[in-house]
């Protein structure tokens, strides 16, 4: 009787172990004000990368680490489109280039001939852990934006899927599935993605809190009235299995109405979800683009702080934007990566931390000059 009362006992505290384990924590002023704490990062290293020219410009930084290296993906835009390219460092302040993962296509059939911008999929979402890109299906993903248009950002843009079975530490072309995921025309194209699509960020939804396997959260610029003239909002759409995507939910999870919220980057904080993200043009052209976060127990519902901007413009690198976030928490310290934009239009990747690291020796090359009337 002893023994079957302690085995008893035993599942007993499982059971409660497990129900407690993923208990939704309230989303209060005090935890928001808690997370704001814990990922603020108010000291500027300055730019970490930059390029060599004034020929092409860098974007969209997603940082993971393999065999005790860290690795950036990061986007090139020369005048013709957007490539995807790779870069390693032991340190996460110095950097050196390794070479491209994805190009423009040769084909000129190819519906994404012209635009290729992606984002590592699958992370580790743990705050302060591994940051290692994980496997499905034996294969590294990545999703992306692209499109057949030339120029930034340029014509109608849509979401695909990326893999390899390689190393994601080498630099060598990625797979792609031949057709996109989602796009502004699908049927079941929504008033707040019906006229283009920009960056996308997937995760695992282990505890399957939408019923799903994937979750991919994207913006997207749509309107009900008039699509191209409407605002960027983030949305989230669902997967079983990386290839198939549906739309999920009847309304946007982050939505300022105008100007652009976007390029949302999930990390689980304790027992809360963090989504990083950026907003711009808000209040108007003057406000310019800065990086902020909402705060979820679901990963469906989203809180977002009232509070000070993450990161904003405030040094001659980034006084024109500082934006597009990705946040790592390593050794204690805090490494907020984004895009520095400075008003001769130069763009660099920079870092703002949590601890006072110095300065970067790192500059723009010469701004372009500017044309006479």
């Amino acid at each position: 009787m002893k023994i079957k009362y302690l085995i008893l006992t035993i599942s007993a505290l499982a059971i409660t172990s497990c129900a407690t384990k993923y208990k939704k924590r309230e989303i209060t002023d005090s935890v928001m004000q808690e997370i704001y704490e814990e990922i603020k990062t108010p000291y500027k290293y300055g730019l970490v990368m930059v390029p060599t020219d004034n020929s092409y410009k860098m974007d969209c930084p997603s940082v993971f680490r393999k065999d005790g290296k860290w690795y950036m993906t990061y986007l090139i835009y020369d005048g013709r489109g957007y490539e995807t390219w790779l870069a390693e460092s032991d340190n996460l302040l110095d950097w050196k280039y390794l070479g491209k993962v994805m190009s423009f296509s040769e084909n000129e059939k190819h519906w994404d001939v012209n635009q290729k911008a992606g984002y590592i999929s699958l992370q580790d979402p743990t705050w302060g852990g591994s940051y290692e890109w994980e496997k499905y299906d034996d294969k590294y993903w990545m999703s992306y934006f692209g499109g057949d248009s030339k120029g930034y950002e340029a014509g109608v843009l849509s979401i695909g899927m990326a893999y390899t079975k390689e190393a994601p530490t080498k630099p060598h072309e990625f797979q792609r599935l031949e057709n996109p995921v989602l796009t502004p025309k699908d049927k079941d194209a929504r008033w707040w993605d019906n006229s283009t699509m920009y960056k996308n960020s997937v995760i695992r939804d282990k505890d399957k809190l939408t019923g799903h396997n994937f979750i991919m959260y994207y913006n997207a610029r749509g309107d009900s009235i008039n699509p191209a003239k409407g605002a960027e909002r983030i949305a989230m759409a669902v997967s079983n299995d990386m290839k198939e995507w549906k739309r999920y939910g009847n309304k946007p999870l982050i939505n300022h109405h105008k100007g652009i919220s976007g390029d949302a980057y999930i990390q689980r904080i304790n027992d809360t979800w963090v989504m990083f993200y950026f907003g711009a043009f808000w209040t108007g052209w003057n406000q310019g683009a800065f990086n902020r976060f909402a705060v979820s127990n679901d990963l469906v519902n989203w809180t977002d702080w009232k509070g000070d901007d993450l990161v904003k413009s405030s040094e001659p690198y980034d006084d024109m934007f500082a934006h597009k976030s990705f946040v790592v928490k390593h050794n204690g310290i805090v490494y907020h990566f984004y895009c520095a934009v400075n008003k001769a239009e130069q763009r660099g990747i920079a870092i703002a931390t949590s601890k006072d690291l110095g300065k970067s020796k790192l500059n723009f090359v010469a701004p372009p000059e500017k044309k006479k009337n």
